[in-house]
């Protein structure tokens, strides 16, 4: 199972100026076993900090997350995350990053080389098992990341922002291919982005949050069928979710500007 549910969540820290910031605040949602989410919203909302109090990097200050209703109090390898920088280890090759979770799980070595070798062909890179980090695209480095976190088995894999530093064409290309894995392995997701194509294309539910402090403020049900393509981004049903989301990222954004100019 890879059950979420995020209670009445606040986050609260000190600037550098010592004034109290509001990142989150009384946050609640609930994701349900196997479903891909994505989580969109303005720039400083508190996504990313949402991400870190589930992956157990942060601790809120109100409220609390559960994974199949155990309390998240810490990391754990039930929850695999996935950064836009790779965060490979530079001095180890594709499938010697792949291994490295299993390694520290005492996997044996037998079944850990399987198991990456699995990954790292599921995620395209076949081939490139012996190459070091440097020879290869970024692209390529985060399918490693994804592989990697994936050959841990995690309940969910949480995902932030993974393809913004990438160019158009590698990230519809990434967008596939994970969409492709995720449709075979059925894990659950927690996909951020502030894509709004992105948002549509890879997920079954889009949560839109609010400017800071950040609250979810809408909930999106995309309801085209696996597997996907392009095409459905420009149909007229997926138009008005692109509108919906569009309208209330403009208002939030709007209503953000207009607090810190007062």
């Amino acid at each position: 199972m890879g059950e979420v549910s995020i209670e009445r969540v606040g986050l609260s820290f000190k600037s550098r100026k010592g004034d109290d910031v509001i990142a989150l605040n009384n946050l609640s949602l609930q994701i349900p076993d196997k479903q891909f989410a994505v989580i969109v919203g303005p720039s400083g909302c508190g996504k990313s900090s949402l991400l870190d109090i589930i992956a157990g990097l942060k601790e809120p200050t109100g409220g609390q997350c559960k994974l199949d209703d155990q309390v998240i109090s810490g990391p754990g390898a039930e929850r695999g995350m996935v950064f836009q920088n790779y965060s490979l280890f530079p001095w180890l090759t594709v499938l010697q990053n792949v291994e490295f979770g299993l390694s520290l799980k005492n996997v044996g070595q037998r079944e850990r080389i399987e198991r990456a070798r699995f990954y790292v062909n599921a995620v395209g890179l076949g081939g490139f098992e012996n190459s070091y980090p440097k020879q290869l695209s970024g692209g390529m480095k985060q399918r490693v990341a994804i592989a990697r976190s994936l050959a841990n088995d995690p309940k969910i894999l949480l995902m932030d922002e993974p393809f913004g530093a990438l160019d158009s064409q590698t990230r519809t290309v990434m967008q596939e291919l994970l969409l492709g894995v995720w449709e075979k392995n059925q894990k659950t997701v927690l996909f951020v982005t502030h894509d709004i194509d992105e948002a549509l294309f890879l997920g079954e539910k889009v949560y839109v949050m609010s400017a800071r402090p950040g609250r979810i403020i809408d909930t999106l049900s995309v309801d085209f069928p696996h597997p996907r393509n392009y095409d459905m981004l420009t149909s007229p049903p997926c138009l008005e979710l692109k509108r919906r989301i569009h309208h209330n990222l403009h208002t939030e954004v709007h209503k953000a500007m207009a607090a810190a100019a007062a």
